[in-house]
């Protein structure tokens, strides 16, 4: 939020992306009344339009409706605000908004999309220079839990040691947040039975709006077989000729919906880090979900975690989701594999090149046990910093050159010191 506030006094374009139900709706309401209540914005010059409707879409049908629009109302030379939800519905919707943004009216642009495939094929190279980007992902663990139990949070974040007082709580959160997700509707929902209606609604909504309507795939049978492989091998490494054949679809459609699946935020391929070609893996992508909720959704799956058969993967793609929403440009993110097949769960590399190696444990462990797998990765690169995340101890060992930090996911954000 505080980047996109910054940004609304640019000429450019503001345009928000994320999966749907993320919170791009309400995050425009907000700025609208930012813009009303701080700016002092006329709200007289501030239209907002939710392209799912149907009055609301049926004004964009031509670009002079638009124009005429903002002719009729914008009074005084003042700038006009159109804040526009769902975006990717505008048929050629770089051409169209180039059109008007060109013609200087005087207008901010303020935009939200469900695709970033949609984004980046109609809209990226159209609005070229005027227009900036920002994602909305569903919640970050801190997020989550300053908001479900916002006591709670307070007193884990302040203490170095989870009580065990404290770890009842404790355990409660990361449980819902493992299994349920970070949608914001889904979070607000006491309900486990609702909850699991709303991951429905929403996986259907997804379905029926993206990938059916938008992105015109027909074969919706198999792509939700895929979803669900994808599922049960979440934290595993991709193979495409295995899912091809399991799918019964070309290899090339394959990676078809894997590009669908990343570009609408429900999937997130991740590269091997390599230096040495000849010793390091290099080649194969590991398959993380941006959410739980949805990957548990895919398998129907929704066990307390203690009780996953599968809690180890279940506890790296939720340090894995995490990840992905603090790791912003000019920061990667990787994991490690030798050819010994030694590996690191996820390797960290900032804009300035140093690299940080995070393993994952979905252990309550009482002191630090580190895997061969990881001292390898120490020893071939000696990092100054290293990660481990455990379910709740928090300690610091030293290794070699590196300083070892054992920590929670809650400590996952403020460790890296990306900012």
């Amino acid at each position: 939020m505080p980047k996109i506030i910054d940004h609304l006094p640019e000429k450019e374009m503001t345009v928000i992306i994320g999966p749907r139900q993320a919170g791009k709706t309400t995050l425009l309401e907000q700025i609208q009344d930012y813009l009303i209540n701080q700016q002092k914005i006329d709200a007289g010059q501030l239209f907002y339009f939710n392209l799912d409707i149907a009055r609301h879409f049926s004004l964009f049908d031509k670009q002079e409706n638009i124009i005429n629009f903002i002719k009729d109302r914008r009074q005084n030379n003042q700038t006009m605000y159109l804040l526009i939800d769902e975006v990717q519905r505008i048929k050629n919707e770089g051409i169209f908004l180039k059109g008007i943004y060109d013609l200087k009216l005087g207008v901010k642009f303020i935009l939200t999309g469900s695709s970033s495939l949609e984004i980046k094929s109609k809209i990226q190279e159209a609005l070229t220079g005027r227009k900036k980007i920002f994602k909305l992902l569903p919640l970050k663990f801190s997020e989550f839990a300053s908001y479900l139990k916002p006591t709670t949070w307070q007193i884990i974040c302040k203490t170095k040691t989870i009580s065990e007082y404290d770890f009842v709580d404790w355990e409660t959160l990361i449980n819902d947040f493992a299994v349920f997700g970070g949608y914001p509707r889904v979070v607000s929902e006491q309900n486990i039975n609702k909850k699991i209606e709303l991951l429905e609604e929403l996986y259907n909504s997804y379905l029926e709006k993206d990938i059916v309507n938008l992105l015109r795939v027909k074969n919706t049978i198999s792509f939700n077989k895929l979803v669900s492989l994808l599922a049960a091998q979440t934290s595993r490494l991709l193979n495409v000729n295995e899912l091809a054949q399991n799918t019964a679809v070309e290899i090339k459609t394959i990676n078809h919906y894997l590009s669908i699946l990343e570009n609408t935020f429900i999937i997130k391929l991740i590269r091997p880090f390599f230096t040495n070609a000849k010793k390091e893996l290099i080649k194969m992508p590991k398959i993380y979900f941006f959410d739980n909720g949805l990957r548990n959704f895919a398998l129907s799956r929704f066990e307390p975690l203690n009780q996953k058969a599968d809690k180890g993967e279940v506890f790296e793609n939720l340090a894995a989701s995490e990840l992905l929403k603090i790791i912003k440009p000019p920061h990667a993110l990787y994991y490690w594999r030798s050819l010994q097949k030694a590996e690191v769960d996820f390797v960290v590399r900032k804009g300035n090149g140093e690299l940080i190696p995070v393993e994952v444990k979905a252990e309550k462990m009482t002191k630090p046990a580190i895997s061969r797998s990881y001292r390898s990765f120490l020893a071939s690169y000696s990092p100054q910093k290293g990660l481990l995340v455990n379910y709740y101890l928090r300690a610091q060992q030293k290794i070699g050159q590196t300083n070892l930090e054992i920590i929670t996911i809650a400590d996952l954000e403020e460790a890296l010191e990306l900012s």
